[in-house]
């Protein structure tokens, strides 16, 4: 029975620190489109209320850029991400 407390301690140990994420990841996205929309000489929620195809599109690749930019920090050093196999495919072989 103690076996199964300390497993479902550790479950609840790790919901609450995805809660955290959750919460910390949405905070600093919402800097990120604060800060972006301030740096940038045009209001991009205005112009994308008009219409305009382009500066939603903007607005999505700095959001996902973002998204790449977070999930290569955190990504564990063992598992190769897609630039660590481009450089090594660029290097000439021995």
């Amino acid at each position: 029975m103690e076996a199964l407390t300390k497993v479902l301690i550790s479950y609840l140990i790790s919901i609450g620190w995805a809660i955290v994420a959750a919460i910390s990841m949405s905070l600093s996205m919402g800097i990120l489109l604060k800060v972006y929309d301030m740096m940038t000489p045009i209001d991009e929620w205005e112009e994308i209320r008009k219409g305009n195809i382009a500066c939603g599109i903007i607005m999505a690749a700095v959001v996902l850029a973002f998204g790449i930019v977070v999930a290569l920090a955190i990504a564990s050093p063992d598992i190769p991400t897609s630039l660590d196999l481009t450089i090594k495919s660029a290097m000439p072989t021995p």
